[in-house]
C-alpha cells in the first residue's frame, strides 16, 4: 500500500498497549475501538489487527497488491478508482487500484481494515503510534506522501469476509446496501440515550461517577448533569475539551496526581470537563468527576467541534450490562 496524498492526522493502530501505565507509557490504539474492531471483522481479521485511523480527512493509497478491505466509522465517502464504494462492507481491491478517501461528511474517524492488517513492528505489545512518544506504529509519527505499508497475515481463519453474504459477491464485487447514511453509521455504534432540551435532541453519554466526586459541590454535580456542552477546537487523540456552564467544586479542581483511564472525565481549573481517549496521559492533576463507560466512548471519539453532548450518572452495575450488550453486536 503506497500512500499517493496524506490525510489530516493518519495513523497505524489496534487495540492499544496495556500493562506498561506505571511505566508512564500510554496505552494508544484506536479512539473509536468499537468502529476499528467491526472494520477488521468485516475484512476478515482478528479483531486485534492494525488498521489505518483518519481523522477528518482520508488518504488517497495505492494497492500493488490485490487485497480486501472494509471502512468503518466516519463516513469519508470512499472511492476505489473513482467509483464509491461502501461502508461497513468487506470490499475486493485489484492490483494497482486507488482508494480516495474524502472529508469526512459527519463523524471524525474511519477505520480502514485490510486482511491481513498493517504489518509494522510490534512495539511492547501493540502496533499502536503513540505520536507523543514517537512510538510504535510507521516510525511512530502520522502518514506522509510516499510512506508504503505492508500488508500482514493477521486474517482470522474462522472468519468468512469475502463469502457472499460477507458483503462479497462471487465476482468479488461489492455487494449492494451501502450503509453510508449518517443514521445507519450511527445505528452501528454502541447505542446511547439522547436528552430533549429546547425542542433540539442531544447524545447524552453515560458517566460512573468519581473517584473524586467528593471535590464537587451538590449544584457542580447537578449543573454536569442537567447542562448541554460543547465540544471546543481543543481536541486531539488525547483528549475533549468541553465548554458549557462552570461545574462547581468546593475547594478547586488541583489534586495530587492520581491514574488516568480512558474516559476518565476532569474537571479543569476553569470549571470545564475534560473527557479523556486513547493516547491519554497515565496521571493527572485535576479532580475526576466520573469516568465514561467503555460503550459510550465510541460516540465522544466520533463528535467534531461544535458538537453538544449531555451526561448522566449510572452504576457501575448498568456500565457492565451496556460492555455486554456491545458485545453482543460483535456475534451477529
Amino acid at each position: 500500500m503506497v500512500i499517493e496524498s496524506a490525510g489530516a492526522l493518519t495513523t497505524v493502530q489496534d487495540l492499544g498497549r496495556r500493562g506498561y501505565a506505571n511505566r508512564g507509557i500510554q496505552e494508544n490504539g484506536a479512539c473509536d475501538k468499537f468502529s476499528s474492531r467491526i472494520a477488521n471483522k468485516l475484512a476478515g481479521n482478528r479483531e486485534d489487527a492494525a488498521v489505518l485511523e483518519m481523522t477528518l480527512k482520508g488518504d488517497c493509497i495505492r494497492f500493488t497488491s490485490e487485497a480486501v478491505i472494509a471502512l468503518a466509522g466516519a463516513d469519508m465517502q470512499p472511492t476505489i478508482n473513482g467509483r464509491r464504494i461502501p461502508m461497513y462492507h468487506p470490499v475486493a481491491v485489484e492490483s494497482g487500484a486507488v482508494l480516495n478517501a474524502g472529508t469526512a461528511v459527519f463523524g471524525l474517524r474511519t477505520y480502514l481494515a485490510v486482511r491481513g492488517g498493517i504489518h509494522v513492528p510490534v512495539v511492547l505489545g501493540s502496533r499502536s503510534t503513540g505520536l507523543k512518544c514517537r512510538m510504535g506504529g510507521y516510525e511512530g509519527r502520522a502518514l506522509r506522501c510516499g510512506d508504503v505499508l505492508e500488508i500482514g497475515n493477521e486474517a482470522d481463519s474462522g472468519m468468512t469476509g469475502t463469502d457472499g453474504s460477507g458483503g462479497i459477491n462471487g465476482s468479488g464485487r461489492a455487494a449492494a446496501g451501502d450503509c453510508g447514511s449518517e443514521g445507519c453509521v450511527k445505528a452501528l455504534l454502541p447505542s446511547c440515550g439522547v436528552r430533549l432540551a429546547g425542542g433540539k435532541q442531544y447524545p447524552q453519554l453515560r458517566v460512573v461517577p468519581g473517584p473524586q466526586q467528593e471535590a464537587f459541590t451538590e449544584k457542580g454535580l447537578l449543573t454536569f448533569t442537567g447542562e448541554i456542552y460543547h465540544l471546543t477546537a481543543q481536541c486531539d487523540r488525547m483528549g475533549c475539551k468541553l465548554e458549557g456552564p462552570v461545574i462547581e467544586t468546593f475547594h478547586g479542581s488541583d489534586i495530587i496526581s492520581d491514574g488516568i483511564v480512558e474516559g476518565s472525565i476532569q474537571v479543569s481549573s476553569d470549571g470545564q470537563p475534560i473527557v479523556m481517549l486513547a493516547d491519554h496521559q497515565t496521571t493527572g492533576g485535576y479532580a475526576k468527576i466520573g469516568t465514561l463507560i467503555r460503550a459510550d466512548v465510541p460516540r465522544m471519539a466520533q463528535m467534531r467541534p461544535g458538537d453538544a453532548v449531555s451526561f448522566c450518572f449510572v452504576t457501575a452495575g448498568e456500565a457492565v450490562l451496556a460492555a455486554r450488550a456491545m458485545e453482543r453486536q460483535f456475534d451477529l
